[in-house]
C-alpha cells in the first residue's frame, strides 16, 4: 500500500460476480484491497512455496540416505535406504548383484581404513570394472547439484570462456576449458597433461 501511494496508483478490488471460472471469486467480509489480494495471491503462493519444498526436500529424503552407505564401512548400516537408492537410479539392475558390490566396497574402505568425505573422492577409489554399480551411483552423486547456484555458476564460467574472440571454437575445447574453470582447486601436473596428449594422433610427433 506504500509503494502504490508512492507511485501514485490506486488499488481496487477486481468486479466479483456470483459465478467465476476464469480467476479467483472469493466471499470475503470486507471488501479491503489488502484483504483480497492476501487471498487470491498471497496465501496460494506461500502454500505452492511450501509444497515445493516438500515435494524436493522430504520425498526424496529416504533416496538420498541411500547414498551415506556408499561412505560408511559399517556392515550394519541400513540397507534399506540402499536398496531405495538402487530401485530409484539402477531400474534394470540386479539388486542383488548391487547388494554384493556394496560388501565389496565396504570390505575394501575397511581395510584401507578409509572414509571418503565426498563423491570425487570415493570416485576415484572405486575402479569402474570392479564396481560398476556403484560406481554408476558415485558419478550420480557427483552430478547432482545441490542447489540452483551450482548450474549458475557453470554459466557464469560458460559466457567467461566463451567469449566474442572464442566464438568458433569446438565443443571438445569448450568443455575442456569449461571443467578447468570450474574445478580449480584439482591440481593438475605437467605429466599428466603431456600423457594426455600423447594419447592422441597428431600430424607431428611430440619429442621430449
Amino acid at each position: 500500500m506504500k509503494m502504490a501511494e508512492v507511485l501514485d496508483f490506486q488499488i481496487v478490488v477486481k468486479r466479483i460476480n456470483k459465478r467465476q471460472i476464469n480467476r479467483a471469486n472469493p466471499s470475503l467480509s470486507s471488501e479491503e484491497p489488502e484483504d483480497y489480494f492476501r487471498v487470491t495471491i498471497c496465501i496460494p503462493y506461500i502454500e505452492s512455496f511450501i509444497n515445493q519444498l516438500e515435494l524436493r526436500f522430504l520425498e526424496h529424503h529416504n533416496i538420498f540416505k541411500g547414498f551415506y552407505c556408499l561412505f560408511d564401512n559399517n556392515e550394519d548400516s541400513n540397507e534399506a535406504d540402499f536398496e531405495s537408492l538402487v530401485s530409484f537410479y539402477l531400474t534394470h539392475n540386479d539388486l542383488s548383484t548391487t547388494l554384493g558390490e556394496l560388501k565389496m566396497w565396504k570390505l575394501k574402505l575397511a581395510r584401507l581404513n578409509i572414509k571418503p568425505s565426498n563423491g570425487i573422492d570415493a570416485l576415484k577409489l572405486c575402479s569402474p570394472v570392479i564396481f560398476p554399480n556403484i560406481h554408476m551411483l558415485l558419478k550420480i552423486l557427483c552430478t547432482l547439484p545441490v542447489s540452483t547456484a551450482t548450474p549458475e555458476r557453470m554459466f557464469s564460467n560458460l559466457k567467461r570462456v566463451k567469449s566474442y574472440l572464442r566464438n568458433t571454437m569446438k565443443e571438445d575445447r569448450l568443455n575442456g576449458l569449461t571443467m578447468l574453470s570450474v574445478y580449480r582447486n584439482i591440481n593438475l601436473t605437467p605429466e599428466e597433461v603431456i600423457d594426455e596428449l600423447g594419447q592422441k594422433p597428431r600430424k607431428i610427433d611430440i619429442v621430449l
